[in-house]
């Protein structure tokens, strides 16, 4: 059984999904079991029916536990978004990883675990390839810049009076997003260049920027009344002429 803790609008755990749909698809003949834990990061990602409509969207085809109380949480203490645990039959842990990353490292173990609980070999196809440059084995990353909370932490939204609706920042990564609830419109330029607004209308995880590598960037931010943001979210990326 492999156990994903995750929450739907924090930008490490999305970006674990595709792998583990490949996964999903390439094991689950063979024995292998997906279980969702969503521990709740933010207020608007606790409710169960946000959470379900959640998982359809992102195409989560395995149970999905709400644990709205971090109930489960705390019996494997991840420290963090996302965290893979992968236990065999006998009920013992084979493999765990803590964020984002190792993913040659968890489908072997998958394979591993997998043959070991059938006492037979396989004819296991290639290894996945990285979906990303950064998630290649040894890739040199840059650091992205911090997560920024607008409203001051993950329980308080931006913005917190209507009259304030714009939001400027300077940030060096490979792409920026935004946890947010509500729907509407964010109008965004980069550089001082206007981009098409982008159209919110679900509450997650909205991509407001990506790039092929690393890039530093003036981004600006003006959502649309009863939309709400709580938090900027960067993703790493690689350096410039890798």
């Amino acid at each position: 059984m492999l156990v994903h803790f995750f929450d739907f609008a924090q930008l490490n755990s999305v970006r674990t999904l595709p792998y583990l749909r490949a996964w999903h698809d390439r094991y689950s003949a063979d024995g292998l079991a997906l279980v969702g834990v969503h521990s709740p990061r933010f207020p608007f990602t606790q409710d169960y029916d946000v959470v379900a409509e959640a998982a359809d969207r992102l195409e989560i085809p395995w149970p999905v536990i709400v644990d709205r109380e971090f109930t489960v949480w705390r019996l494997y203490e991840p420290h963090g978004w996302p965290a893979l645990f992968v236990w065999n039959r006998g009920g013992a842990l084979s493999w765990y990883h803590l964020g984002e990353g190792e993913y040659q490292g968890t489908e072997e173990s998958i394979r591993e675990t997998l043959s070991q609980g059938n006492g037979r070999d396989h004819d296991w196809p290639p290894l996945l390839e990285p979906l990303r440059p950064s998630d290649a084995p040894g890739a040199k990353v840059i650091p992205p810049t911090a997560e920024l909370f607008p409203g001051g932490s993950t329980e308080e939204p931006w913005p917190k009076v209507e009259a304030d609706r714009g939001l400027e920042l300077h940030y060096e990564a490979g792409g920026a997003y935004a946890a947010t609830d509500g729907e509407g419109e964010i109008a965004i330029s980069v550089d001082g260049e206007p981009r098409d607004p982008l159209a919110v209308t679900d509450p997650g995880l909205q991509e407001l920027t990506t790039h092929p590598r690393s890039e530093r960037h003036t981004l600006r931010l003006e959502p649309s009344p009863g939309l709400l943001i709580y938090s900027i979210q960067f993703a790493a990326g690689i350096p410039a002429g890798a």
